[in-house]
């Protein structure tokens, strides 16, 4: 009798990236999605929710205490984070483990311009009483968006760069069968021509 074990998430997550990079391999694609990035996301995605009930207990406890327009801007920074942080692991997801430019692009502008002010703000004010578990899960999240947005920063421009190369080399896979139609096609304004060789390519420029 053979008794069956559930994997547990860490190896489930494990076991799928180690898929994810042979599969790529053995179909001839250069992966260029960053493992670093992929593994603080996936601890991100079960910090969120400590950090979720953690902050909104702190916001419970002082919220009589804080001015009227604190009050205001405290409940608007933690939905904010909140509904932020959910669409940014989302992003970073799709956008690293698929190698869309787009997706992690989105993924880098909402950590840099959205979560990160609002936390050095609730991080820096003195006048928001800010409590020692408070301090202790916002510097966890600030250190795991400092990580995540160099490593996103990096995995976008290999990403990019792959892009760059495969644009290029289909130039090159469609321009002779273009340019060797007929002399004198344009390229960037220019007339240029063809010249047939054994050798390697030519074009010469008139």
């Amino acid at each position: 009798m053979v008794l069956q074990t559930p994997l547990s998430p860490v190896a489930f997550q494990l076991w799928f990236t180690i898929y994810f990079v042979f599969a790529n391999i053995l179909l001839g694609h250069t992966v260029v999605s960053s493992l670093p990035l992929q593994m603080m996301l996936y601890f991100n995605v079960f910090y969120l929710p400590f950090w979720c009930l953690s902050e909104g207990v702190m916001l419970e406890l002082k919220y009589r205490l804080l001015p009227p327009y604190y009050q205001f801007l405290l409940l608007a920074a933690y939905l904010m984070l909140v509904l932020a942080e959910g669409l940014r692991l989302y992003l970073g997801y799709i956008g690293n483990l698929q190698e869309k430019v787009p997706e992690l692009a989105g993924f880098l502008l909402l950590s840099f311009l959205i979560e990160t002010p609002v936390l050095l703000f609730i991080l820096t004010d003195p006048h928001i009483l800010r409590l020692p578990l408070e301090t202790a899960v916002h510097s966890v999240l600030l250190l795991f968006l400092a990580s995540e947005i160099a490593a996103a920063f990096l995995a976008l421009r290999a990403m990019t760069r792959q892009l760059m190369n495969q644009f290029y080399l289909k130039q090159f896979e469609e321009g002779p069968d273009r340019l060797g139609k007929g002399s004198g096609a344009s390229l960037w304004g220019r007339r240029i021509s063809v010249v047939p060789q054994s050798a390697p390519l030519f074009v010469q420029e008139r």
